[in-house]
């Protein structure tokens, strides 16, 4: 699910506010492989550049998700 939801920032340019709800929700309560999170450092690398809009904010900085992490 954390692939699929980068991918659709990258498609779309932007980060919904529901699509960075759900990237929390996963991280915090379910597994996740290695892949996924490589996934979700390139989200974070292209908000913080400004290749991809966070609709929450204005700010080009991404919550913080909670440690530790789960890995399957």
């Amino acid at each position: 699910m954390i692939r699929t939801l980068v991918e659709s920032a990258f498609q779309t340019g932007y980060l919904s506010v529901e699509s960075e709800g759900l990237l929390h929700q996963v991280l915090v309560t379910k597994c996740w492989k290695e892949k996924d999170l490589s996934a979700l450092a390139a989200l974070y690398d292209a908000v913080r550049v400004g290749k991809i809009k966070r609709e929450a904010s204005s700010s080009n900085v991404l919550m913080e998700f909670p440690l530790p992490y789960k890995s399957c």
